[in-house]
């Protein structure tokens, strides 16, 4: 019993910690981005923030996962804009960019990415998505081919199949109020679920969370996050995958939790890998061992070292 209380009082203190480590802030706007942050204007007002990097005459556009943002890409752009033009945009409803009721089905996302490129004059570029970013850019590719040169596939939503009743309890598991009532015990446990070993550089993914509570944009975040899984089950995309012709490189990592889902199947991470990249003509699989969900920034070096062969830098 008193080993009880005692991790109770640790748990307590430790979500003290975190609320002093993450002051409020009044918008999204307000958070502080490892890059200077600019806005792209698109279509009906809407509003793209994204970081521009490097200088190189091939881009490579990072799209962010569910729930993330720009940020989550900072060790990958420092290492590869030394050869290449690196964006990353906050997906409309995250992040800096325009909040609202939007659609957040893959075909809506796949629109903001043409739009976004189209805005920035750019008329290819390699796409490289983490988790639904993955599932973004392969429905990006299948709808513009001669806009994705090639694919970067970082634990790719879309791989992992769902039958009807599965894909119904995703819809309903999920509500704007569970995601804004999240405390920041579970706001620290969820972050730690994306990682083998959650490493301390990875803080800010966590404190920033915290502080976006007391954001106005807030109801806006918790909105988008549930539709977005809607747009996921709603458009999967595994069985269009062989008509992906472009170069892709998908990497899981050994250790990730999340891929497969650990409530609805069973299995191994590598075995997701290998359904998906089986599926498509022009891919290969790369598995990093002591990696999760956040393979590209718990194992930034090796990511990065295999995007650069695989983009010919090497």
């Amino acid at each position: 019993m008193r080993n009880f209380f005692s991790i109770a009082l640790l748990l307590f203190l430790s979500a003290c910690a975190l609320q002093k480590e993450a002051p409020a802030v009044q918008s999204f706007d307000d958070l502080t981005y490892p890059f200077p942050t600019m806005k792209a204007k698109l279509q009906d007002g809407l509003e793209v923030a994204y970081f521009d990097e490097g200088k190189g005459p091939e881009v490579i556009l990072f799209i962010h996962g569910l729930g993330s943002y720009a940020p989550a890409w900072k060790k990958n752009i420092e290492a590869l804009k030394e050869d290449y033009r690196c964006l990353a945009i906050d997906l409309p409803g995250y992040g800096k960019s325009s909040k609202g009721k939007y659609e957040a089905s893959m075909t809506y996302y796949a629109t903001v990415v043409k739009d976004f490129l189209g805005a920035l004059g750019i008329e290819k570029a390699t796409l490289a998505g983490h988790s639904m970013g993955g599932q973004i850019a392969i429905t990006t590719a299948l709808a513009y081919p001669d806009l994705a040169e090639r694919l970067i596939l970082i634990a790719p939503a879309g791989f992992e199949t769902f039958h009807k009743g599965e894909r119904q309890w995703f819809r309903e598991v999920l509500t704007p109020r569970a995601v804004k009532l999240t405390s920041v015990e579970q706001i620290r446990e969820n972050m730690a679920w994306n990682f083998y070993e959650l490493p301390p550089d990875a803080e800010f993914m966590i404190t920033d969370r915290i502080a976006m509570r007391s954001a106005s944009d807030f109801d806006a975040y918790c909105y988008i996050i549930p539709e977005c899984v809607k747009g996921m089950v709603n458009q999967p995309v595994f069985d269009e995958l062989p008509n992906v012709r472009q170069p892709a490189l998908a990497i899981f990592g050994q250790q990730d939790n999340l891929i497969p889902n650990r409530f609805l199947n069973g299995g191994e991470t590598e075995a997701i890998g290998r359904q998906g990249v089986a599926q498509m003509p022009n891919a290969r699989l790369l598995m990093i061992d002591k990696a999760g969900h956040f393979v590209h920034f718990e194992q930034a070096a090796a990511v990065n070292e295999a995007i650069l062969e695989f983009m010919g830098a090497k």
